[in-house]
Protein backbone atom coordinates (compact mmCIF):
# COMPACT_ATOMS: atom_id res chain seq x y z
CA UNK A 1 0.00 0.00 0.00
CA UNK A 2 2.73 2.28 0.86
CA UNK A 3 4.42 1.83 -2.05
CA UNK A 4 1.04 1.86 -4.36
CA UNK A 5 0.67 5.40 -2.48
CA UNK A 6 4.22 6.49 -3.22
CA UNK A 7 4.00 5.50 -7.14
CA UNK A 8 0.55 7.30 -7.82
CA UNK A 9 1.47 10.29 -5.97
CA UNK A 10 4.70 10.81 -8.12
CA UNK A 11 2.22 10.00 -11.68
CA UNK A 12 0.44 12.94 -9.99
CA UNK A 13 3.17 14.85 -9.06
CA UNK A 14 4.53 14.06 -13.24
CA UNK A 15 0.58 15.07 -14.63
CA UNK A 16 1.49 17.99 -12.37
CA UNK A 17 3.98 19.03 -13.86
CA UNK A 18 2.78 18.57 -17.34
CA UNK A 19 0.06 20.60 -16.66
CA UNK A 20 1.88 23.58 -14.86
CA UNK A 21 4.54 23.28 -18.20
CA UNK A 22 1.83 22.92 -20.57
CA UNK A 23 0.25 26.21 -18.76
CA UNK A 24 3.29 27.90 -18.76
CA UNK A 25 3.98 27.23 -22.21
CA UNK A 26 0.43 28.35 -23.48
CA UNK A 27 0.92 31.05 -21.00
CA UNK A 28 4.04 32.33 -22.80
CA UNK A 29 2.25 31.48 -26.32
CA UNK A 30 -0.41 33.87 -25.16
CA UNK A 31 2.40 36.43 -23.54
CA UNK A 32 4.77 36.55 -26.55
CA UNK A 33 2.49 38.00 -29.39
CA UNK A 34 1.56 41.09 -27.60
CA UNK A 35 5.09 42.07 -26.98
CA UNK A 36 6.07 41.29 -30.39
CA UNK A 37 3.60 44.10 -31.95
CA UNK A 38 4.51 46.28 -29.12
CA UNK A 39 8.35 45.84 -30.17
CA UNK A 40 6.62 46.45 -33.96
CA UNK A 41 5.02 49.79 -32.49
CA UNK A 42 7.58 51.17 -30.77
CA UNK A 43 9.83 49.93 -34.15
CA UNK A 44 7.35 52.45 -36.66
CA UNK A 45 6.93 54.83 -34.04
CA UNK A 46 10.63 55.53 -33.89
CA UNK A 47 10.73 56.03 -37.60
CA UNK A 48 7.89 58.11 -38.00
CA UNK A 49 9.82 60.31 -35.31
CA UNK A 50 13.13 59.82 -37.03
CA UNK A 51 11.47 61.09 -40.61
CA UNK A 52 9.70 64.17 -38.57
CA UNK A 53 13.22 65.01 -37.17
CA UNK A 54 14.60 64.89 -39.98
CA UNK A 55 11.90 66.86 -41.75
CA UNK A 56 12.41 69.50 -39.61
CA UNK A 57 16.13 69.84 -39.46
CA UNK A 58 15.83 69.67 -43.55
CA UNK A 59 13.21 72.54 -43.16
CA UNK A 60 15.46 74.18 -40.66
CA UNK A 61 18.63 73.95 -43.12
CA UNK A 62 16.56 75.39 -46.04
CA UNK A 63 15.61 78.05 -43.84
CA UNK A 64 19.05 79.20 -42.63
CA UNK A 65 20.03 78.74 -46.21
CA UNK A 66 17.02 80.84 -47.88
CA UNK A 67 18.22 83.61 -44.63
CA UNK A 68 21.60 83.07 -46.03
CA UNK A 69 21.20 83.86 -49.20
CA UNK A 70 18.67 86.94 -48.78
CA UNK A 71 21.27 88.27 -46.28
CA UNK A 72 23.86 87.78 -48.91
CA UNK A 73 21.14 89.37 -51.26
CA UNK A 74 20.56 92.26 -48.84
CA UNK A 75 24.42 92.79 -48.58
CA UNK A 76 24.85 92.74 -52.37
CA UNK A 77 21.59 95.41 -53.07
CA UNK A 78 23.01 97.51 -50.01
CA UNK A 79 26.79 97.45 -51.77
CA UNK A 80 25.37 98.35 -55.01
CA UNK A 81 23.64 100.96 -53.50
CA UNK A 82 26.52 102.57 -51.86
CA UNK A 83 28.17 102.50 -54.60
CA UNK A 84 25.45 103.80 -56.92
CA UNK A 85 25.45 106.98 -54.19
CA UNK A 86 29.41 107.01 -54.31
CA UNK A 87 28.65 107.32 -58.11
CA UNK A 88 25.96 109.63 -58.10
CA UNK A 89 27.90 111.81 -55.63
CA UNK A 90 30.97 112.06 -57.68
CA UNK A 91 28.49 113.26 -60.80
CA UNK A 92 26.81 115.81 -58.71
CA UNK A 93 30.08 116.94 -57.53
CA UNK A 94 31.45 117.21 -61.06
CA UNK A 95 27.62 118.73 -62.69
CA UNK A 96 27.99 121.17 -59.78
CA UNK A 97 32.13 121.91 -60.56
CA UNK A 98 31.01 122.13 -64.52
CA UNK A 99 27.66 123.88 -63.44
CA UNK A 100 29.96 127.04 -62.59
CA UNK A 101 30.60 127.53 -66.08
CA UNK A 102 27.47 127.46 -67.47
CA UNK A 103 24.91 130.56 -67.49
CA UNK A 104 21.18 129.73 -66.08
CA UNK A 105 20.17 130.12 -70.02
CA UNK A 106 23.07 127.74 -70.68
CA UNK A 107 22.59 125.05 -68.16
CA UNK A 108 20.41 121.98 -68.96
CA UNK A 109 19.48 121.66 -65.14
CA UNK A 110 17.54 124.40 -65.56
CA UNK A 111 15.16 123.84 -67.92
CA UNK A 112 12.00 124.57 -67.04
CA UNK A 113 12.74 126.77 -64.52
CA UNK A 114 14.10 129.36 -66.21
CA UNK A 115 12.77 132.87 -67.86
CA UNK A 116 13.27 132.08 -71.58
CA UNK A 117 11.79 135.22 -72.93
CA UNK A 118 8.25 134.34 -71.75
CA UNK A 119 6.98 138.08 -73.25
CA UNK A 120 9.73 140.07 -71.31
CA UNK A 121 10.92 141.32 -74.19
CA UNK A 122 9.96 144.37 -75.36
CA UNK A 123 9.25 143.04 -78.99
CA UNK A 124 7.53 139.88 -77.36
CA UNK A 125 5.06 142.06 -74.93
CA UNK A 126 4.43 143.66 -78.45
CA UNK A 127 3.48 140.29 -80.02
CA UNK A 128 1.01 139.28 -77.06
CA UNK A 129 0.12 137.13 -74.53
CA UNK A 130 0.89 133.20 -74.74
CA UNK A 131 -3.06 133.35 -75.86
CA UNK A 132 -2.34 135.30 -78.65
CA UNK A 133 -0.06 133.31 -79.67
CA UNK A 134 -1.79 130.14 -79.81
CA UNK A 135 -4.49 132.09 -82.13
CA UNK A 136 -2.26 133.37 -83.98
CA UNK A 137 -0.55 129.67 -84.49
CA UNK A 138 -3.78 128.26 -85.10
CA UNK A 139 -4.55 130.82 -88.04
CA UNK A 140 -1.17 130.35 -89.21
CA UNK A 141 -1.23 126.46 -89.41
CA UNK A 142 -4.89 126.65 -91.36
CA UNK A 143 -3.19 128.65 -94.35
CA UNK A 144 0.11 126.48 -94.46
CA UNK A 145 -2.15 122.44 -94.15
CA UNK A 146 -4.18 124.27 -97.51
CA UNK A 147 -1.32 124.72 -99.30
CA UNK A 148 0.51 121.55 -98.30
CA UNK A 149 -0.15 117.86 -97.95
CA UNK A 150 0.19 116.17 -94.93
CA UNK A 151 1.49 112.65 -94.52
CA UNK A 152 -1.15 110.45 -92.89
CA UNK A 153 0.31 107.39 -92.38
CA UNK A 154 -0.14 106.56 -88.91
CA UNK A 155 3.20 104.73 -88.85
CA UNK A 156 4.80 107.77 -89.50
CA UNK A 157 2.98 110.39 -87.96
CA UNK A 158 2.90 108.80 -84.71
CA UNK A 159 6.62 108.19 -84.87
CA UNK A 160 7.49 111.58 -85.48
CA UNK A 161 4.75 112.98 -82.90
CA UNK A 162 6.61 111.06 -80.01
CA UNK A 163 10.19 111.57 -80.82
CA UNK A 164 8.77 115.65 -80.86
CA UNK A 165 6.78 115.60 -77.66
CA UNK A 166 9.77 113.58 -75.77
CA UNK A 167 11.64 116.49 -76.82
CA UNK A 168 8.87 119.45 -75.66
CA UNK A 169 9.02 117.68 -72.49
CA UNK A 170 12.46 118.12 -72.01
CA UNK A 171 12.22 121.97 -72.76
CA UNK A 172 11.05 125.47 -71.42
CA UNK A 173 8.12 125.49 -73.77
CA UNK A 174 4.58 126.11 -71.71
CA UNK A 175 2.44 125.76 -74.42
CA UNK A 176 1.68 121.96 -75.80
CA UNK A 177 2.38 121.16 -79.28
CA UNK A 178 1.00 119.81 -82.34
CA UNK A 179 3.58 117.69 -84.56
CA UNK A 180 2.92 117.01 -88.25
CA UNK A 181 4.83 115.36 -91.23
CA UNK A 182 4.47 117.30 -94.24
CA UNK A 183 4.98 115.68 -97.91
CA UNK A 184 8.03 117.30 -99.31
CA UNK A 185 11.27 116.32 -100.47
CA UNK A 186 12.53 119.27 -99.37
CA UNK A 187 15.52 118.86 -96.22
CA UNK A 188 13.12 121.13 -94.00
CA UNK A 189 11.25 121.32 -90.56
CA UNK A 190 10.06 124.73 -89.81
CA UNK A 191 7.94 125.67 -86.33
CA UNK A 192 5.16 128.75 -85.81
CA UNK A 193 3.95 130.58 -83.13
CA UNK A 194 1.40 128.61 -80.82
CA UNK A 195 3.01 125.26 -80.67
CA UNK A 196 3.08 123.69 -84.18
CA UNK A 197 5.87 122.05 -85.87
CA UNK A 198 6.00 120.59 -89.06
CA UNK A 199 9.04 118.16 -90.49
CA UNK A 200 9.15 117.31 -93.85
CA UNK A 201 9.54 113.55 -95.54
CA UNK A 202 13.01 115.04 -97.18
CA UNK A 203 14.31 115.61 -94.00
CA UNK A 204 13.41 112.42 -92.36
CA UNK A 205 14.86 110.61 -95.29
CA UNK A 206 18.30 112.68 -95.21
CA UNK A 207 19.07 111.91 -91.79
CA UNK A 208 20.93 108.80 -90.48
CA UNK A 209 19.86 108.71 -87.28
CA UNK A 210 16.89 109.46 -84.60
CA UNK A 211 19.85 112.11 -82.65
CA UNK A 212 20.55 114.00 -86.14
CA UNK A 213 16.60 114.11 -86.55
CA UNK A 214 15.62 115.20 -83.08
CA UNK A 215 18.27 117.68 -83.07
CA UNK A 216 16.64 119.60 -85.98
CA UNK A 217 13.44 119.46 -84.36
CA UNK A 218 14.83 120.99 -80.90
CA UNK A 219 16.19 123.73 -82.81
CA UNK A 220 12.35 124.24 -83.85
CA UNK A 221 11.07 123.45 -80.47
CA UNK A 222 13.73 126.16 -79.47
CA UNK A 223 12.49 129.16 -81.42
CA UNK A 224 8.73 128.29 -80.11
CA UNK A 225 10.48 128.15 -76.66
CA UNK A 226 12.48 131.67 -76.93
CA UNK A 227 9.01 132.99 -78.40
CA UNK A 228 11.22 134.38 -81.99
CA UNK A 229 8.93 134.09 -84.16
CA UNK A 230 6.21 136.14 -81.96
CA UNK A 231 9.15 138.86 -81.17
CA UNK A 232 9.10 139.20 -84.98
CA UNK A 233 5.76 139.65 -84.73
CA UNK A 234 5.80 142.61 -82.61
CA UNK A 235 8.52 144.14 -84.85
CA UNK A 236 6.06 144.03 -87.85
CA UNK A 237 3.36 145.41 -85.45
CA UNK A 238 5.06 148.16 -84.58
CA UNK A 239 6.42 148.92 -87.88
CA UNK A 240 2.83 148.86 -89.33
CA UNK A 241 2.34 151.52 -86.22
CA UNK A 242 5.05 153.73 -87.81
CA UNK A 243 3.86 153.29 -91.29
CA UNK A 244 0.55 154.35 -89.89
CA UNK A 245 1.43 157.29 -88.66
CA UNK A 246 3.26 157.96 -91.69
CA UNK A 247 0.12 157.62 -93.72
CA UNK A 248 -1.58 159.94 -91.60
CA UNK A 249 1.12 162.44 -91.72
CA UNK A 250 3.25 161.58 -94.30
CA UNK A 251 2.59 162.64 -98.41
CA UNK A 252 1.96 160.67 -101.33
CA UNK A 253 4.44 157.99 -101.22
CA UNK A 254 3.44 156.10 -98.09
CA UNK A 255 0.86 154.13 -100.08
CA UNK A 256 3.59 152.29 -101.87
CA UNK A 257 5.52 152.18 -98.30
CA UNK A 258 2.74 150.29 -96.86
CA UNK A 259 2.78 147.71 -99.37
CA UNK A 260 6.70 146.66 -99.52
CA UNK A 261 6.10 146.97 -95.72
CA UNK A 262 3.39 144.23 -95.64
CA UNK A 263 5.42 141.58 -97.16
CA UNK A 264 8.13 142.82 -94.96
CA UNK A 265 6.05 142.25 -92.24
CA UNK A 266 5.10 138.66 -93.05
CA UNK A 267 8.55 137.72 -93.17
CA UNK A 268 9.84 139.36 -89.93
CA UNK A 269 7.00 137.98 -87.75
CA UNK A 270 7.14 134.31 -89.53
CA UNK A 271 10.12 133.50 -91.21
CA UNK A 272 13.28 135.46 -91.03
CA UNK A 273 15.07 134.94 -87.42
CA UNK A 274 18.16 137.32 -86.73
CA UNK A 275 21.80 135.63 -86.27
CA UNK A 276 21.02 136.03 -82.64
CA UNK A 277 17.97 134.11 -82.44
CA UNK A 278 19.34 131.05 -84.26
CA UNK A 279 22.44 131.04 -82.13
CA UNK A 280 20.41 130.97 -79.17
CA UNK A 281 18.07 128.46 -80.68
CA UNK A 282 21.09 126.00 -80.95
CA UNK A 283 22.00 126.43 -77.90
CA UNK A 284 18.62 125.63 -76.18
CA UNK A 285 18.24 123.04 -78.95
CA UNK A 286 21.46 121.20 -77.89
CA UNK A 287 20.51 121.33 -73.97
CA UNK A 288 16.99 119.67 -74.62
CA UNK A 289 18.51 116.87 -76.91
CA UNK A 290 20.55 116.46 -74.41
CA UNK A 291 17.77 116.49 -71.42
CA UNK A 292 16.00 114.20 -73.66
CA UNK A 293 19.03 111.88 -73.66
CA UNK A 294 20.00 111.74 -77.34
CA UNK A 295 23.80 112.56 -78.09
CA UNK A 296 23.86 116.40 -78.34
CA UNK A 297 27.10 115.87 -80.56
CA UNK A 298 24.43 114.84 -83.14
CA UNK A 299 23.34 118.52 -83.87
CA UNK A 300 27.21 119.44 -84.47
CA UNK A 301 27.08 116.60 -87.07
CA UNK A 302 23.91 117.60 -88.42
CA UNK A 303 25.15 120.62 -88.68
CA UNK A 304 28.13 119.21 -91.57
CA UNK A 305 26.06 117.23 -93.15
CA UNK A 306 23.36 119.82 -94.31
CA UNK A 307 26.56 122.28 -94.78
CA UNK A 308 28.19 119.56 -97.37
CA UNK A 309 24.75 118.88 -98.72
CA UNK A 310 23.93 122.76 -99.35
CA UNK A 311 27.14 123.06 -100.95
CA UNK A 312 26.54 119.97 -103.41
CA UNK A 313 23.10 120.99 -104.10
CA UNK A 314 22.68 124.51 -103.36
CA UNK A 315 18.75 124.39 -102.95
CA UNK A 316 18.88 121.53 -100.95
CA UNK A 317 18.44 122.88 -97.86
CA UNK A 318 17.70 125.96 -99.01
CA UNK A 319 14.21 127.04 -96.90
CA UNK A 320 15.82 125.21 -94.07
CA UNK A 321 18.26 127.75 -93.28
CA UNK A 322 17.67 130.58 -95.72
CA UNK A 323 19.20 133.55 -94.13
CA UNK A 324 21.96 132.01 -91.12
CA UNK A 325 23.07 128.88 -92.64
CA UNK A 326 24.82 126.11 -90.42
CA UNK A 327 28.72 127.69 -90.66
CA UNK A 328 31.71 125.92 -88.14
CA UNK A 329 31.12 128.93 -86.10
CA UNK A 330 27.40 127.66 -85.20
CA UNK A 331 28.98 123.89 -85.19
CA UNK A 332 31.89 125.01 -82.41
CA UNK A 333 29.48 127.17 -80.33
CA UNK A 334 27.57 124.07 -80.19
CA UNK A 335 30.19 122.10 -79.40
CA UNK A 336 32.26 124.20 -76.91
CA UNK A 337 28.99 124.40 -75.05
CA UNK A 338 28.11 119.96 -75.15
CA UNK A 339 31.30 120.33 -73.95
CA UNK A 340 30.57 121.88 -70.71
CA UNK A 341 27.48 119.46 -70.03
CA UNK A 342 27.87 116.74 -67.31
CA UNK A 343 28.84 113.57 -68.91
CA UNK A 344 26.26 110.68 -69.13
CA UNK A 345 26.68 106.88 -69.13
CA UNK A 346 25.07 106.76 -72.30
CA UNK A 347 23.18 108.43 -75.26
CA UNK A 348 20.37 107.58 -77.35
CA UNK A 349 21.75 107.80 -81.47
CA UNK A 350 19.28 105.71 -82.87
CA UNK A 351 16.45 103.18 -82.43
CA UNK A 352 15.55 100.24 -84.56
CA UNK A 353 11.77 102.24 -85.17
CA UNK A 354 13.58 104.99 -86.65
CA UNK A 355 15.07 102.45 -89.06
CA UNK A 356 11.84 101.39 -89.70
CA UNK A 357 10.04 104.28 -90.15
CA UNK A 358 12.45 105.35 -92.49
CA UNK A 359 12.43 101.91 -94.86
CA UNK A 360 8.47 101.94 -94.89
CA UNK A 361 8.96 105.90 -96.08
CA UNK A 362 11.23 105.27 -98.56
CA UNK A 363 8.97 102.80 -99.68
CA UNK A 364 6.13 104.77 -99.67
CA UNK A 365 8.23 107.85 -102.00
CA UNK A 366 9.67 105.12 -104.20
CA UNK A 367 6.53 103.14 -105.11
CA UNK A 368 5.01 107.16 -105.50
CA UNK A 369 8.03 107.90 -108.00
CA UNK A 370 7.48 104.86 -109.95
CA UNK A 371 3.73 105.52 -110.14
CA UNK A 372 4.38 109.14 -111.53
CA UNK A 373 7.40 108.02 -113.06
CA UNK A 374 4.69 105.49 -115.37
CA UNK A 375 2.11 108.22 -115.55
CA UNK A 376 4.59 110.60 -117.05
CA UNK A 377 5.26 108.07 -119.37
CA UNK A 378 1.83 106.82 -120.95
CA UNK A 379 1.07 110.65 -121.33
CA UNK A 380 4.19 111.79 -122.97
CA UNK A 381 4.02 108.84 -125.84
CA UNK A 382 2.88 110.09 -128.96
CA UNK A 383 0.07 108.77 -130.78
CA UNK A 384 0.87 107.50 -133.87
CA UNK A 385 -1.06 107.30 -137.12
CA UNK A 386 0.29 105.32 -140.17
CA UNK A 387 0.53 107.42 -143.08
CA UNK A 388 -2.52 106.98 -146.17
CA UNK A 389 -1.18 107.34 -149.83
CA UNK A 390 -1.61 110.15 -151.50
CA UNK A 391 -4.66 109.23 -154.30
CA UNK A 392 -5.63 113.09 -155.53
CA UNK A 393 -4.77 113.88 -158.72
CA UNK A 394 -3.05 117.80 -158.55
CA UNK A 395 -6.02 119.30 -160.30
CA UNK A 396 -7.86 118.40 -156.44
CA UNK A 397 -5.28 119.72 -154.59
CA UNK A 398 -5.26 123.12 -155.59
CA UNK A 399 -8.74 123.35 -154.12
CA UNK A 400 -7.66 122.27 -150.70
CA UNK A 401 -8.00 125.18 -148.19
CA UNK A 402 -4.75 125.11 -145.82
CA UNK A 403 -5.28 123.93 -142.11
CA UNK A 404 -5.91 126.73 -139.77
CA UNK A 405 -3.25 126.84 -137.13
CA UNK A 406 -3.73 128.08 -133.70
CA UNK A 407 -0.08 129.50 -131.76
CA UNK A 408 0.65 127.76 -128.95
CA UNK A 409 0.31 129.85 -125.57
CA UNK A 410 3.76 129.38 -123.51
CA UNK A 411 2.46 127.57 -120.60
CA UNK A 412 3.17 129.94 -117.47
CA UNK A 413 6.14 129.20 -115.61
CA UNK A 414 4.95 127.78 -111.97
CA UNK A 415 6.32 130.08 -109.36
CA UNK A 416 8.31 128.38 -107.05
CA UNK A 417 6.56 128.19 -103.25
CA UNK A 418 7.07 130.81 -101.15
CA UNK A 419 8.86 130.37 -98.07
CA UNK A 420 7.20 128.98 -94.94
Amino acid sequence: MPVLTTLFSAKSSRECCNQYNQGVRIKMRKTRRPAMFKSLQKSIASMVLLSFCFNIAGLSLAVIAQESKQQEKTEKTQKDNNKKQKEEKKNQQKESQSNKNLSEKEDPSMIGKRNINKGDGFFAWLGGSQENEIKIGRQLAAQIEQEVKIVDDPLVSEYINRVGQNLVLHSDAKIPFTIKVVEDDEVNAFSIPGGFLYVNTGLILATDNEAELASVMAHEIAHVAARHAIENYGKARLLSAGILAGIIFGGPITSTILQNAGGLGEGLAYLHFSRGAEIEADMLGAQYLYAAGYDPTAMATMFEKLASQNRKKPNSVKRLFSTHPPSLERRDKVLSLISKFPEKQEYIVSTSEFQRVKEHLMRLTNAKAIALANSDQDNSKPTLKRRQPDTTTPDERKDDQPPQLKRRSPEPTPSPNQNL
